[in-house]
């Protein structure tokens, strides 16, 4: 598989340049302070890592159980057995970074998982998706059916996963905050959803140990939604997200045009 990956890179970085320019601008953004050489050696890295979360995307059609199991292992899966032990459900929090679809595959318990995702505009690759990342159980929940799923289920202890990097669309551009060194509007529906249910906030800090194997903790960001300040949740898990990206910036998603419009083009 991942000598298919090696042929990959080659043709996304060398041959048909895949979005080089989107990835260049990005970096350029969000580390001015490194020398051009620097960028350019986390650029070729990412677009190393990128050939490999796809042939790893595609694998997830077959993987077992077991292999994920394997291959994607918590450290600390108590602390969602204490919220459930407790009847508190969490909210929990991830970046496209390192494989997030992994993640959102292999989770640490038996529990009802939800998986929140952002609908895809051509309906074969957005029923491929939804049908991959609920082969193990979990339930795929397209964004706009967010709050419903979760009133529906309000009794019960669930564990929601967000991608807490999406961009929002122009309308619901309502807070900006700083993300890697610019102004980045922030998808507030998090937030909104975890007051709601007054769950437990998480996030997913996820490192790649090597090629095809991963580690996830559990971090807990805010024990009682309900009793956060206005944002508090929404700033504390951008500050992690932007943390664990600067530390090894080539697992971020980084062509992907995530910012499509700044504070001065909403107002």
């Amino acid at each position: 598989m991942y000598l298919i990956s090696d042929f990959l890179f080659v043709i996304l970085y060398y041959i048909v340049g895949y979005r080089r320019k989107v990835v260049q601008e990005n970096l350029q953004n969000a580390f001015p302070e490194k020398l051009v050489a620097e960028r350019a050696d986390i650029e070729k890295k990412y677009f190393k890592y990128l050939a490999d979360l796809i042939v790893e995307t595609i694998k997830m059609i077959t993987i077992s159980k077991a292999e994920m199991q394997r291959r994607v292992i918590c450290t600390n899966p108590e602390v969602v057995q204490n919220y459930q032990a407790a009847g508190k459900s969490v909210t929990a929090v991830a970046g496209h970074y390192c494989n997030w679809e992994w993640a959102g595959m292999e989770f640490s318990i038996d529990t009802r998982l939800f998986v929140i995702y952002k609908p895809l505009t051509d309906d074969v690759y957005d029923n491929f998706f939804i049908k991959i990342r609920s082969r193990f159980g979990a339930v795929a929940v397209a964004m706009k059916q967010t709050l419903r799923t979760m009133v529906a289920h309000k009794n019960e202890f669930t564990v929601t996963v967000f991608a807490g990097d999406q961009t929002p669309v122009r309308e619901q551009s309502n807070y900006f905050t700083d993300f890697l060194n610019q102004p980045t509007a922030v998808f507030l529906g998090i937030e909104k959803i975890a007051r709601l249910i007054d769950s437990a906030v998480i996030f997913y800090d996820m490192k790649r140990v090597k090629r095809g194997y991963y580690t996830y903790t559990i971090v807990p960001l805010v024990e009682n939604a309900k009793e956060s300040a206005e944002y508090e949740i929404t700033e504390a898990h951008v500050k992690y997200l932007d943390a664990l990206i600067k530390k090894e910036p080539q697992y971020w998603l980084w062509s992907h045009r995530r910012w499509k419009f700044k504070p001065e083009d909403v107002n």
